[in-house]
């Protein structure tokens, strides 16, 4: 087995878990009141990357059993087997705590930024560390897929960091307005992404 299957799996894996857990979520109370991200364009992007992943583990090199996008062409550099391996394992951390971190969240997570009906201060599992573990372990996961030498995983690695810092001030004044008394001292004794760091 290849590195590079083992982390194109574990990214099925997510992406599976967020499509079987988005069912029986909180109504948003800002929006269209949808109770599902089911009802939106969600579903056809998860739908897409699930089968891009397939594509991408059955083509590939068959001799050295690697997935063509970690070869070749598609590599900005060559990483040894050695980080490789270390990069598959970064993978895996980061799918698990993103996993754990969703859910811990349970039927208060939506895929944008909003409020829900009954919405709750979820403080327990990961949040106990960090206000945004689901971004934490994406970006752990990315980062490890980018240090592949994948010329695709670096530019997501750069567009999810983007995207994700920019969302943290706005979910975080959705929390204010919604925990105007609980969530200062949450904000206090936690970091936004990085336990004991940030």
């Amino acid at each position: 087995m290849h590195y590079g299957t083992v982390i194109l799996s574990s990214w099925a894996a997510f992406l599976l878990v967020w499509g079987i857990t988005a069912f029986g979520v909180k109504r948003d109370v800002r929006r269209d009141g949808s109770a599902s991200v089911w009802s939106s364009a969600w579903p056809l992007r998860l739908v897409i990357g699930l089968l891009l992943i397939f594509l991408l583990l059955r083509h590939g090199d068959r001799a050295r059993g690697q997935p063509s996008v970690f070869s070749g062409r598609a590599l900005a550099f060559i990483p040894s087997p050695t980080l490789g391996w270390i990069a598959a394992a970064i993978v895996v951390l980061g799918i698990c705590f993103a996993i754990w971190a969703r859910l811990t969240l349970g039927k208060n997570w939506s895929p944008k930024p909003s409020m829900k009906e009954r919405h709750e201060l979820v403080t327990n599992g990961p949040y106990a560390y960090v206000r945004h573990p689901i971004y934490t372990g994406m970006l752990l996961a990315v980062f490890g897929t980018a240090l592949t030498g994948s010329y695709f995983a670096i530019m997501v690695l750069v567009l999810a960091s983007v995207v994700f810092l920019s969302r943290i001030p706005r979910e975080e004044k959705i929390m204010l307005d919604l925990f105007p008394n609980e969530y200062p001292s949450y904000q206090a004794r936690t970091k936004r992404l990085i336990p004991l760091v940030w």
